[in-house]
């Protein structure tokens, strides 16, 4: 979809689109866009049998282009006004994800290496996955990962 496009079908309303045209037999004209995707989490809207969601929608009709991905600054899915939304690539995207659900320790980027007996912090470097050091302490180690996230990855750089 262009520019013209989703400027004709939509309206953008603090963080929300809605119809401007009467997207099918029972959907009003001036009805909200969309739903969230259960499986993504996404607000996700179909149109001629086609999956859009509304983030990138709103990106575009806001900036002209659509950049290989839109990232969410807060980290929410579902907050798509324009402030919370900015372009950027799989990598500085991934940065900006929360720690993983199946995290033991409780810090991003820190992980317990039995063999050596330490918290091990470790995290994507120019696309490696690189070593940081192996430290006793945990509060260190969460410590000097949260240093490095804003020295690698800048403003996206997540904490939590």
């Amino acid at each position: 979809m262009d520019q013209k496009t989703a400027l004709e079908l939509f309206e953008y309303r603090d963080g929300e689109l809605y119809w401007r045209v009467k997207p099918c037999r029972r959907d009003p004209i001036g009805m909200k866009a969309g739903s969230v995707d259960p499986a993504r989490g996404y607000i996700s809207i179909n149109y001629k049998r086609k999956r859009y969601y509304a983030h990138r929608l709103i990106y575009l009709i806001h900036n002209g282009y659509l950049p290989p991905e839109v990232d969410h600054i807060d980290g929410d899915k579902t907050n798509n006004r324009v402030k919370n939304l900015r372009a950027c690539n799989h990598a500085q995207n991934a940065q900006n994800r929360p720690a993983q659900s199946n995290n033991k320790s409780g810090v991003k980027n820190v992980v317990w290496d039995k063999n050596r007996e330490k918290w091990v912090v470790y995290m994507k470097v120019d696309g490696k996955n690189t070593n940081f050091g192996g430290f006793e302490d945990l509060e260190l180690a969460a410590f000097v990962a949260s240093e490095l996230r804003d020295r690698h990855h800048k403003t996206f750089a997540r904490h939590v």
